[in-house]
Order: C-alpha cells, then sequence, then structure tokens
C-alpha cells in the first residue's frame, strides 16, 4: 500500500511518515505544494492524509481536483475544530477528518480500518494515463494538462487511449479502426482522419501539437 502525505509541517510530515513505514505503508511525502495533482497521477496512492492548511491552494482546492480523477480514500488532518471545517470536509469528497494534535497509532488505525473498507473488494488499478505532461481521464473520458481540461468524444478518448497505451511503437491505421469499430471494413476511411484531426486539435489546445506523429504509410506514434 501506498500512501500520499500532503503536509507542509515538516515534523508532522515526518512522523506520520515514519509511522506509516513501520506498518509496511510506502509514504509519498508532497515537498511541492503546487504539484499535489501530478505527484498523485504520478505515484497512484491508495490513501490521501490532507492537511487544510497548505500553500498557495488549500486541501479542500486539492481534494475538489483529486475527486475529478479518482474516488481514492482522502483524510483530511486539521489544526481547526470547527463544524464549518468537518462539514466541508465531507461535502468536499474526504472520508474522514482528525483534529491536530492527534495520536500516531489513532492516526494508522483509521487509516488501515479505511483502506481495509476500500480494498477489501476493489481491485487496485489506475485512474488516470499520463506521457509528456497529458493526462488522460480513465474514469471521466477526458484530458488535461495542469489546469486545463478538454472534454473528448468517445472515439478520441479511445484513439488516444490505444496510442497512449503502446508508445513508442507504431500503430497502424487498420488497428485504430478495428478498436473504434471493430470491423473496419465496414468504416470509410475519411472517418478516422476527421476523428485524428479533432483530436489533435484539441491537444493543441493544451499546447502538444506534435504529441502525436504520423508515420507516412504505416500509422501513428507517440513518442
Amino acid at each position: 500500500m501506498k500512501i500520499m502525505i500532503v503536509e507542509d509541517e515538516p515534523t508532522i510530515r515526518d512522523m506520520v511518515g515514519e509511522a506509516l513505514g513501520k506498518w509496511g505503508i510506502e509514504a509519498v511525502l508532497t515537498i511541492d505544494f503546487e504539484q499535489v495533482l501530478q505527484l498523485f497521477l504520478t505515484e497512484k496512492p491508495h490513501l490521501v492524509l490532507m492537511d487544510i492548511n497548505l500553500p498557495a491552494y488549500d486541501g479542500f482546492y486539492w481534494c475538489n481536483k483529486i475527486r475529478e480523477v479518482s474516488k481514492v480514500p482522502i483524510i483530511f488532518l486539521s489544526s481547526r475544530n470547527t463544524p464549518m471545517d468537518m462539514v466541508m470536509s465531507m461535502n468536499m469528497g474526504g472520508d474522514d477528518f482528525i483534529q491536530k494534535p492527534f495520536y500516531t497509532d489513532v492516526l494508522v488505525a483509521k487509516i488501515n480500518a479505511l483502506l481495509r473498507r476500500t480494498y477489501s473488494y476493489a481491485e487496485i488499478e489506475s485512474q488516470a494515463l499520463e506521457h509528456d505532461g497529458i493526462f488522460l481521464n480513465l474514469l471521466e473520458g477526458n484530458m488535461f494538462s495542469g489546469e486545463q481540461k478538454v472534454e473528448l468524444s468517445k472515439n478520441e478518448f479511445k484513439i488516444l487511449l490505444l496510442l497512449m497505451q503502446h508508445k513508442g511503437v507504431i500503430v497502424s491505421r487498420e488497428k485504430v479502426m478495428r478498436s473504434l469499430w471493430e470491423d473496419e471494413s465496414f468504416v470509410d476511411d475519411n472517418t478516422l482522419t476527421v476523428n485524428m484531426t479533432r483530436l489533435r486539435k484539441k491537444l493543441a489546445e493544451l499546447g502538444k501539437e506534435s504529441f502525436i506523429s504520423t508515420k507516412k504509410g504505416q500509422g501513428y506514434m507517440i513518442l
């Protein structure tokens, strides 16, 4: 199991990380608090410990961003104890709220209980694919880079998913068409060209005009 700790107080961050290590749980410590979502997508933790008071953006903001791409359990940590903070934590998608100061043993017990409930009957799987700063959301069928998000049609999503799954390899037009329509013999070749053009236009909106390369006479490729 892997847990991401989003806490800007080094003493608390290190203390919790050390406690998790004793239970055989890998701790991912957040250092750059402007890249929380990117770290989450890269590390794919099974649970997030989220402080509310953070530099740049607060924990509610990052919880909301994570909830756009994942249902991973989130436990809020906070020195604030007003009922509104607790209500906000739950309304924003949090699974639990722990007030500081806390006993490390109690925190670890809550973490283990939440992990058991969440993953006992569910497979742990990736929520997004990433390459060269482009994230493909496997749950919502959209893509994003930084704070920019672009919606994809069903066919655009399937094309990008196939190419990202085979990055570094040339994928033939026939294989792409089979992934979209099962039998490409019933599909006009121009239909794929239209979908590819629209997908590239959307990638250009995210500053990735050359994300997909055309290999003449062979197919498409993501480097």
